[in-house]
């Protein structure tokens, strides 16, 4: 009996030290900190101006040695991807920073990477990097809703807490993780859910975990294929396949689905009412698209909740259920998806994998 408790004793204290980390290790790993520039690098008239900034006005050396701490959790490294406003992201920056953290992670003195990034599309990055990252090495994102010379900046405590998060040894095999406001969310799942407050992000699915005083956490598994585990390898695209969304409203109508498909689009996805609910004269235009050979998801612009199939017209036009991802997210999957195939069967898997 005692034998069986002290073995009961040992594998619970073994699950405690995988679930949490805490500094002091002989050996700090090494970090690397990609900046693409955003509020967190952010700069502006007065210490008081929360709006009104210029993104990305500071370089990675100067958020670094902001925060002298990281350096007692790691041996850190700084480099400089972009310099944007995060609602101005590209598929091109999208391509430079996956191939260099594939790079970077594919190197055996580096442990994990993290990277600034404004707010606006923070999101839709992690997601890209989830679904393209082929290493399972931490991969963590951060940003700030303040600028840097805001009083009570948030982003000096975020850069610091995804350093600690991407130097934790529980981080590994996660997949690419989201850091602000002291919580720790899967990229899959995170969305920014407010306009201005600092806790601005959230999980309709929940988080996996916190930072307590610092401490990374984790208290959920992300369920969907990540980083490490997917079929999907930017390193060598130069581009990505046209996809575009259509906001589905009362009163919709035919005319932003025919110009997508005369724009040349190779996939819409249709961020319907309700359960992916699609206006009848939109649907008919939709339905012609597919026809037509262009990939069509249903998607909702309600912000929780999992597209099911649901009318059987649109089972008959061919078009895919985008499951719980939102439509900004259900576009990227879609954008890689199409880098793979155009079987609407074998797509329909990748939304029920991913």
């Amino acid at each position: 009996m005692k034998k069986r408790l002290a073995t009961v004793l040992s594998m619970m204290t073994t699950l405690l030290l995988g679930l949490t980390c805490t500094a002091g290790a002989a050996e700090k790993p090494n970090v690397a900190i990609l900046a693409t520039g955003g509020t967190i690098a952010g700069s502006a008239a007065s210490d008081t101006a929360t709006t009104g900034y210029k993104a990305g006005a500071l370089g990675i050396d100067v958020l670094i040695n902001a925060v002298p701490e990281i350096r007692n959790y790691a041996n850190v490294t700084g480099e400089q991807i972009a310099s944007l406003d995060s609602k101005d992201m590209s598929d091109a920056v999208w391509l430079k920073l996956s191939k260099r953290v594939n790079e970077l992670l594919a190197q055996k003195n580096v442990d994990g990477v993290v990277i600034t990034h404004g707010t606006d599309t923070l999101e839709e990055t992690a997601y890209f990097l989830n679904l393209t990252v082929q290493s399972r090495k931490p991969v963590v994102i951060t940003g700030a809703m303040r600028p840097a010379t805001a009083i009570s900046a948030d982003g000096p405590m975020n850069l610091l807490n995804a350093v600690r998060l991407a130097a934790c040894p529980a981080a590994h095999d996660r997949g690419v993780l989201v850091c602000l406001n002291d919580q720790i969310d899967s990229a899959r799942n995170v969305t920014k859910a407010h306009t201005t407050s600092l806790a601005a992000f959230n999980s309709p699915l929940g988080p996996i975990g916190c930072m307590n005083d610092g401490t990374p956490t984790f208290y959920n598994m992300a369920a969907r294929k990540h980083a490490g585990h997917t079929e999907f390898d930017a390193r060598n695209l130069s581009s990505l396949p046209y996809v575009k969304i259509i906001y589905g409203h009362a009163n919709d109508d035919a005319l932003f689905v025919d110009a997508a498909v005369r724009a040349g689009v190779r996939g819409i996805i249709y961020a319907g009412t309700g359960n992916g609910s699609i206006h009848k004269d939109a649907e008919s235009a939709l339905a012609r698209a597919s026809e037509a050979g262009i990939i069509v998801v249903r998607s909702t612009r309600v912000g929780g909740g999992t597209v099911i199939p649901a009318e059987q017209s649109y089972i008959d036009a061919g078009f895919l259920d985008g499951d719980s991802l939102s439509p900004q997210k259900c576009r990227i999957l879609l954008q890689l998806a199409l880098t793979k195939t155009t079987s609407r069967s074998r797509i329909q898997k990748m939304f029920h994998e991913y």
